[in-house]
């Protein structure tokens, strides 16, 4: 009984053991938009990509930065669900297969970095973080 409530438990929070092959635990994280953004020099060449996760602010109606990590692989670009409908974003991150979703993305080219631009509307320390950090293991 005390295992089927952990699992349970494990599930409702987004972690479920062995459900990917090469992975022990998959970690999703729901945000409400996805950025995909191409930051470009003068000359409109791309210099990096980077995946931003926002949350809707109804305080102040207006998206916040949760976090943002740089684009490595293709395999960490957003892609599209179709069942149920929404985008997705994969890597593999200490251990861990993680998954971030959300109903909406969006894909930008700027010369300003969107997670910059956000932290003066909210700062770094009072982004409600993606994942909640691992505890460390006592030896």
């Amino acid at each position: 009984m005390a295992l089927a409530w952990m699992f349970t438990s494990l599930v409702l929070i987004g972690i479920v053991p062995g459900s990917h092959p090469n992975e022990s635990l998959v970690v999703k994280q729901r945000v409400d938009l996805i950025e995909l953004n191409h930051f470009v020099d003068e000359d409109g060449r791309e210099v990096f990509r980077q995946v931003v996760f926002y949350d809707w602010s109804s305080t102040h109606h207006c998206f916040h930065v949760r976090a943002w990590r740089l684009i490595k692989r293709e395999s960490q670009v957003p892609v599209r669900r179709w069942n149920p409908n929404q985008y997705q974003c994969t890597w593999h991150d200490d251990g861990l297969l993680r998954q971030v979703w959300a109903p909406k993305l969006r894909e930008t080219w700027t010369q300003r970095d969107p997670e910059r631009v956000n932290r003066k509307l909210l700062p770094e320390d009072q982004r409600v973080p993606l994942f909640v950090p691992r505890v460390a293991k006592k030896k």
